[in-house]
């Protein structure tokens, strides 16, 4: 069978030949509303009840390298924070990152916390060093190498100190 009379088979416009159009699935029977639970969840902030100044300084503190930023470093939301992310997963060390999409409160808190109006913001060894455009220019001359590294460094000492 050629081409011609394959498309005459399924196209009953072409050649005069009807064929009936497949039989339609059944459709699926839904459960009723109150029985309905979506399969998805919102997500939800990993701040929960902790207050946002409080939140802040722990998170800051208890983690090397630190981004807020929106969106995630795999799935950034704006090119700022595309360009921070980048940066820093660029000197290989372990990145905590804090998408301020998740919590409207964090999202202004941050913002307060640091005195810096904009986002993303970035903390090594839990200090503010700024945004996007800061970041660069460390990057750029070297000095975030250097901050990266003391925070690192320091954070070896204070593991390997006696108690």
């Amino acid at each position: 069978m050629g081409l011609r009379d394959k498309i005459k088979r399924r196209l009953p416009i072409i050649g005069g030949q009807r064929t009936p159009p497949p039989a339609a699935a059944a459709p699926r029977p839904r459960p009723p509303a109150a029985d309905f639970k979506p399969e998805w969840e919102e997500p939800t902030s990993p701040r929960g009840d902790t207050p946002v100044a409080e939140f802040l300084q722990e998170f800051t503190t208890a983690n090397k390298i630190v981004l807020f930023m929106k969106g995630s470093p795999d799935a950034p939301k704006c090119g700022f924070s595309a360009n921070a992310a980048g940066i820093l997963t660029s000197y290989g060390k372990p990145l905590t990152h804090f998408d301020v999409f998740l919590d409207p409160g964090v999202r202004a808190g941050v913002k307060e916390f640091s005195q810096w109006p904009t986002l993303p913001q970035v903390y090594v060894g839990g200090e503010f060093l700024g945004g996007s455009d800061i970041l660069s220019q460390m990057h750029q001359s070297g000095e975030l190498r250097q901050e990266i590294d003391q925070a690192f460094a320091a954070a070896e000492e204070q593991a390997s100190a006696p108690e």
